[in-house]
């Protein structure tokens, strides 16, 4: 059982100075408060506009909300709050430029997003590496991770875009260098669906990133805020409508609101044993929160919440052969992507009528070949850590594995 974040991650020298910084003060909030009426100001300051949009219902209601939370549970440091604060900001100011592009262009929300493809699954079941595959297809537009950032960029400039993006990718890996094992963040990779919905103040994401079991995602109003920033980059974009690839595990519990905002979606679910994917996401978690906050409870993870996906995956298996979900799902299994990526790929569009081009396979191998598995060190795990044993999990995870045919890793 891991007792201490800071024994399994220590911090590099220049994060403990920065976050020293607080405690010299009398604490990070009195360094870097969350002031949402003086971030809400300067976001009006900065872009000279005035509206930040309804589309999505009540954004400062949500913000107030959030910001609260996090000021009373999240203690956060330094570094934390400066992160949050900026993201905060960048949100707020995204949403006046969104609202300034929606009122100049009203057609914007009369855009159809159709036939968007899905990926969701557990947490780390191969989802992110299955996205970034199946983004190199040329007949599928993914959203960048400037381009979350970004939507209506004030330069043209690619590499100042990318530049200004790395502090909410790249420099989690500064922060924490353990991290790059985990999950490679980079502004010109493709980002899940949490990281563009951030400016609803109803995203996953600032639940990720800070402890505030207070607060909860908004998913409604997430999705209504994910639809409109597609259909604002697809209006955007010359020629043809793309085909939108798009990720996230925590579409697997809203799979309803899914198909009620894209009705004609396709839905890939992936699968990998439990064994390995309860302690990579739990791992993956704690370090998210290690790296903002110097207080991550980890006897808080685990127990059933550690199990309850799994259970969720059945719920899903049973509504889809009582055919009360759409018949637009594809299964794919973690350790056969990995096997024979491109057969496996080229599978899942065969059942998704979809074609499976020369190009893209060509693209598949290249890509791999020139990111390894490791390529960034081994992320380290164990049940162990969180305070099951290998039995527990079997025993609890047992009717998922037979009801999907999961091949166990050990």
């Amino acid at each position: 059982m891991i007792t201490s974040m800071l024994d399994r991650y220590p911090r590099p020298d220049w994060v403990r100075r920065i976050n020293a910084m607080g405690t010299s003060v009398g604490g990070a909030a009195e360094l870097i408060p969350l002031d949402v009426e003086g971030l809400v100001d300067r976001a009006r300051v900065t872009t000279g506009l005035d509206r930040f949009g309804e589309f999505d219902g009540d954004w400062r209601g949500r913000l107030d909300a959030l910001a609260t939370a996090i000021d009373e549970t999240a203690d956060l440091n330094v570094l934390g709050r400066l992160m949050t604060r900026q993201e905060i900001l960048r949100s707020l100011r995204t949403r006046l430029f969104m609202t300034r592009e929606i009122e100049a262009n009203p057609a914007i929300l009369e855009e159809a997003i159709e036939e968007p493809m899905i990926v969701t699954g557990p947490a780390r079941s191969g989802t992110t590496i299955l996205f970034e595959l199946l983004s190199l297809d040329p007949e599928l537009r993914p959203v960048l991770g400037w381009e979350s950032a970004h939507p209506v960029p004030e330069t043209d400039d690619p590499s100042a875009l990318i530049a200004m993006t790395e502090c909410e990718q790249e420099f989690w890996m500064d922060i924490q260098p353990e991290y790059a094992s985990v999950h490679e963040h980079r502004s010109d990779l493709p980002v899940e669906c949490i990281t563009p919905t951030m400016p609803s103040f109803a995203s996953f994401m600032w639940w990720i990133t800070s402890n505030v079991p207070d607060w909860a995602p908004d998913f409604v109003a997430a999705m209504q805020f994910h639809k409109v920033y597609l259909q604002l980059m697809q209006s955007r974009r010359q020629g043809p409508k793309p085909t939108w690839i798009l990720k996230t595990p925590t579409h697997l519990p809203v799979l309803d609101l899914v198909f009620a905002t894209y009705p004609d979606a396709r839905v890939i679910l992936t699968h990998r044993d439990p064994m390995k994917t309860i302690p990579s996401g739990l791992s993956t978690l704690a370090l998210v929160r290690w790296t903002r906050s110097d207080s991550v409870d980890v006897s808080s993870f685990g127990g059933d919440a550690g199990t309850a996906t799994f259970d969720l995956m059945l719920h899903v298996k049973h509504r889809r052969e009582a055919s009360e979900l759409p018949d637009r799902f594809v299964d794919l299994h973690f350790l056969d992507q990995i096997r024979e990526p491109v057969e496996t790929i080229e599978k899942a569009y065969k059942k998704m009528g979809r074609s499976f081009r020369k190009e893209h396979a060509d693209r598949i191998r290249s890509y791999l070949a020139e990111k390894p598995k490791g390529k960034f060190g081994r992320h380290r795990y164990d049940v162990g850590d969180w305070g099951y044993s290998p039995g527990e999990v079997r025993e609890r995870t047992k009717a998922y594995v037979e009801a999907f045919g999961v091949e166990l890793e050990e």
